[in-house]
């Protein structure tokens, strides 16, 4: 049986969301895509990703409260923010004088946006550039990737998101953005992880062919850009957020595969041991 599988036989399905809260968070949802008040970036400033800036944000909101339990009135620390998709619908769901957000992204650009369009109207919203080297996004930065260590003290925040990061990271970089994580993770926090996580047998539709990476457990489908679309071995991603000292709650399967699931990239929940604050 492999990993992947294990884990979804296994996996504790999430507490229920009630019968009111769904509907509320429905229509929030419905309301982040048609309000045409809230930040955009100008079309030819998404330069992170593709398809609808805000549906995506509105889509993945729903993932954070139903699947990653987030609550209105925690501190939420967005690693890889890009251009603010998933900030923009977060302003409307944190608690304004309670919540609070981080961001950082190693593309200038998008940071700077971020700041002048997003802050000023979310004083709780936060955005940082930090210059990690990155062959595709930022390759004459500064510090390499396996010595990132994000400036904020230890169990700094409660919910973690790590979307469409670990797709861009190789192994051994993503040893150190988990082991990061369980450091600034509260007792009770969440980290919120999307990847391709390869368990030997699905390989993905026609779009995304991956082969492995050398003899190590990285995966890419692109070969002249192996870090534009990065896959890793769903046991090395288990054992690594393990012993960075996270509690794996679940690896949930993505469509990417062809298969039926709520969210296209596979998707890792792990906890921080101990009692929330």
């Amino acid at each position: 049986m492999t990993a992947t599988l294990a884990l979804r036989q296994n996996a504790p399905e999430p507490a229920p969301v009630s019968e009111r809260a769904q509907r509320e968070l429905d229509f929030l949802m419905r309301q982040i895509q048609s309000n045409r008040f809230l930040p955009h970036p100008p079309p030819d400033s998404i330069f992170v990703g593709d398809g609808d800036y805000r549906a995506i944000g509105a889509e993945f909101l729903g993932h954070f409260v139903r699947l990653g339990r987030l609550q209105p009135h925690e501190r939420v620390f967005d690693i890889g923010c890009g251009i603010g998709r998933m900030a923009v619908p977060l302003t409307q769901y944190l608690d304004p004088e309670r919540g609070s957000y981080d961001g950082v992204d190693p593309v200038m650009d998008g940071i700077l946006w971020c700041a002048q369009t997003i802050t000023p109207a979310y004083p709780r919203f936060r955005f940082q550039r930090l210059d990690i080297a990155h062959p595709l996004y930022n390759p004459q930065g500064s510090l390499p990737g396996i010595e990132v260590r994000f400036g904020f003290p230890n169990q700094s925040f409660d919910f973690i998101i790590m979307t469409s990061v670990a797709t861009h990271l190789p192994p051994d970089e993503l040893v150190v953005y988990l082991n990061e994580a369980a450091r600034l993770l509260a007792p009770g926090g969440r980290l919120f992880l999307t990847a391709f996580a390869l368990d030997g047998q699905s390989t993905g539709q026609e779009r995304l062919k991956f082969r492995r990476w050398g003899e190590g457990p990285g995966w890419y489908a692109i070969e002249e850009a192996p870090l534009a679309a990065a896959g890793i071995d769903a046991g090395f991603l288990l054992e690594h957020a393990t012993q960075a000292g996270l509690a794996v709650e679940r690896l949930g399967q993505g469509h990417w595969r062809g298969v039926s699931a709520a969210h296209y990239q596979d998707l890792l929940i792990a906890v921080k041991p101990g009692e929330a604050r």
